[in-house]
């Protein structure tokens, strides 16, 4: 049932589809297109129908036609195309077979990254599986080619297995999930669902319905340049004032010293001289009202400096990004129910928990597609270290299917 699993996944990861930021087109990037393509001639070999490249957004969707005579409802898979802001050229992946558990790999030939139980437990969890790594020069790519894989290859097995029963299911792969705006474009009439997961979570057992709520603040910050030797009373340093903003945001606030659903403010970016600095921030909480403190503090913050000068000196520019999706699910949770009970099933132990993040459900949620998070089985995300378990994949496959037989019966 997996045997073009792997090798899909070996292929999709070697093709570059990293998304970029200062981009002002959709996809942000020309590699995205030439990678929806694939995918779209893909599909139609495998034989889903209506497959189309909607060229406004960067989406390629298809649809599974259903096979039971039952009115049930249509779900949709999705995952995203690109990855993160990492290096991701040439990606040279290593497999790593029966794996010990304990054993320390070497990503690179002199042995400079590796992956050890030590930095990274999660290792132990792994013991006789099939790991796939980077070769400690870029990242893998799992996020979210991993969540590719197990779609096609769940699609693949409904097509080859009719016995097994589905209703309609519609699936699509987008662009810029990592620089968060890739659903933004999303045409939710024209996918069609009623519901959807996007398979972009971790390990094992992952089913999240649950996000921060987000924002981002751009910070810009006038000085007042004069030379040193004659500048008391009479210079403003901007780099001083940028300092000052910062010091007057909780410092226990901030994502190292942050879990579960403690939000945070995260100083982003940096830069600057004493005539001019800017700073970037985002802002994150899972719960609403703290969420819109946070924006405020951010507020007040540039209000109490300004105040000190005859004109203002801090800049804020804030926006939302997204928000706690957990808001529109939790008005039909019969959708994180049909997972959960598709997990259990497979005698995989469902963990729902909030994610410190957010996913594209976020903002396809608040678009009238509700859309839970579920896991693809990667770790160590955005980086050399990363890393995925055939067996993870294998097992994400499995819920997909499974998602489809329990919601046909």
């Amino acid at each position: 049932m997996y045997e073009n699993l792997l090798p899909r996944f070996l292929k999709y990861v070697k093709t570059e589809t990293r998304s970029d930021v200062t981009s002002t087109s959709t996809p942000s990037t020309a590699t995205q297109v030439a990678f929806a393509h694939e995918l779209e001639q893909e599909m139609k070999d495998l034989g889903l129908q209506n497959v189309i490249y909607n060229a406004e957004n960067g989406f390629v969707m298809g649809t599974l036609p259903s096979n039971t005579d039952k009115d049930v409802r249509t779900i949709g898979f999705i995952s995203h195309m690109d990855t993160a802001d990492f290096n991701a050229e040439n990606v040279n992946p290593q497999i790593i077979e029966n794996y010990d558990g304990a054993s320390t790999i070497n990503l690179d030939k002199e042995g400079k990254y590796t992956l050890n139980t030590k930095d990274f437990p999660n290792l132990k969890n792994y013991t006789g599986q099939t790991l796939i790594t980077t070769d400690g020069s870029t990242l893998l790519g799992a996020d979210d080619k991993s969540g590719i894989a197990e779609i096609m290859t769940a699609m693949e097995i409904l097509v080859k297995n009719p016995e097994i029963k589905h209703g309609e299911i519609k699936v699509a792969f987008g662009p810029d999930e990592e620089i968060g705006t890739g659903a933004d474009k999303f045409d939710v009439a024209q996918f069609g669902a009623d519901f959807a997961y996007t398979m972009d979570g971790g390990p094992v057992g992952e089913l999240q319905f649950e996000t921060f709520n987000a924002a981002q603040a751009e910070i810009t910050i006038e000085g007042k340049n004069v030379h040193p030797g004659t500048a008391k009373n009479t210079m403003i340093n901007a780099i001083q004032l940028a300092i000052d903003f910062q010091n007057a945001l909780p410092q226990a606030e901030v994502p190292e010293k942050t879990d579960g659903r403690e939000g945070f403010y995260h100083l982003l970016a940096i830069e600057g001289t004493p005539d001019a600095a800017k700073m970037t921030y985002i802002i994150r909480d899972h719960d609403r009202q703290t969420f819109e403190d946070r924006k405020g503090k951010i507020q007040a913050v540039a209000d109490q400096i300004n105040a000190q000068f005859d004109h203002p000196r801090v800049n804020v520019d804030m926006f939302d990004q997204y928000y706690n999706m957990k808001e529109v699910i939790e008005k039909d949770m019969s959708i994180v129910e049909l997972a959960k009970n598709a997990m259990v099933s497979l005698e995989i132990a469902p963990a729902i928990e909030p994610v410190r993040g957010g996913t594209d459900g976020s903002k396809l949620s608040y678009m009238g597609l509700p859309t839970p998070n579920i896991f693809a089985g990667g770790e160590n995300m955005h980086g050399r270290f990363e890393f995925v378990s055939l067996q993870a994949m294998e097992k994400a496959t499995d819920v997909i299917v499974k998602i489809a037989e329990l919601n046909a019966l």
